[in-house]
C-alpha cells in the first residue's frame, strides 16, 4: 500500500499497516500509478486548500479511496483519482468555512504562511528564480474562481484529455473549454501585470 511521506511528499511503501484479509494487495501498476500522481496532486490540493497538512491530508485519503476501484482499467485511474481528490478537497473546504464561520468568529483564512522549499537545486540563482515563478503562478492561480482553478490545472498541468478532466469535474466537456478558456485569458492578465 502506497502512503504519502509527509517529510519528501513522494508516495512510500510501507509493510507495517495490517491488510483486510479479503483484500489483494494492489497491483505494481496500480502502485505505480499512485506514485507517479502523489506528488502532483499534493501541489494541486495545496494550491486549491492553501495549508500543506490538509494538502497532504487529501492526497492520502484519495490514495486511500483508490484503494477499491483498483480493479477497474487503469485507463480509468486517471479521471476517477482526480475526481476523489477534488471532492475531498471540496468536504474539507466546507468543513474549515464552516469552523470559521461559527466556531471562530473574526478569524481569517490562514493565507500567507511561509511555504516550505526544498533547496535541492545546484544553482541558487535559478532555484531562486523558480521558487518566484511558482510563486507568481501559484497566486495567480489561487485567484481564479475554482471552476477555473480546477479546469486549468487538470488540462494543462496534469494533461488529462477534456473528456476526463470533464469525468473529473462532474460537468460537460462545454464547460470544461469555457472554464480553460476564461482561466487562461485571466492568468495571463494576471502574470503579465506582475512583470
Amino acid at each position: 500500500m502506497l502512503l504519502l511521506d509527509i517529510a519528501k511528499l513522494a508516495p512510500v511503501e510501507t509493510e507495517s499497516r495490517p491488510q483486510d484479509p479479503g483484500q489483494a494487495p494492489p497491483a505494481p501498476a496500480f502502485d505505480a500509478f499512485l506514485r507517479g500522481v502523489g506528488a502532483r496532486a499534493f501541489r494541486f490540493a495545496e494550491i486549491g486548500l492553501r495549508q500543506r497538512e490538509d494538502a497532504l491530508d487529501a492526497v492520502q485519503d484519495a490514495m486511500v479511496k483508490m484503494l477499491t476501484y483498483r480493479d477497474r482499467p487503469a485507463s480509468e485511474w486517471n479521471p476517477l483519482f482526480w475526481s476523489i481528490l477534488r471532492n475531498r478537497m471540496t468536504d474539507m473546504q466546507r468543513r474549515s468555512l464552516f469552523r470559521l464561520r461559527w466556531l471562530l468568529p473574526g478569524s481569517s483564512d490562514r493565507d500567507g504562511e511561509p511555504v516550505d522549499w526544498a533547496d535541492d537545486a545546484p544553482d541558487p540563482q535559478r532555484n531562486l528564480e523558480s521558487r518566484e515563478a511558482w510563486t507568481r503562478i501559484r497566486a495567480a492561480l489561487r485567484g481564479l474562481p475554482e471552476r477555473q482553478r480546477e479546469a486549468f490545472t487538470l488540462r494543462v498541468l496534469e494533461e488529462l484529455d477534456v473528456t476526463e478532466t470533464a469525468q473529473a469535474m462532474g460537468c460537460s466537456e462545454g464547460s470544461v473549454k469555457t472554464h480553460l478558456s476564461r482561466a487562461r485569458a485571466a492568468l495571463q492578465k494576471q502574470l503579465e501585470d506582475v512583470r
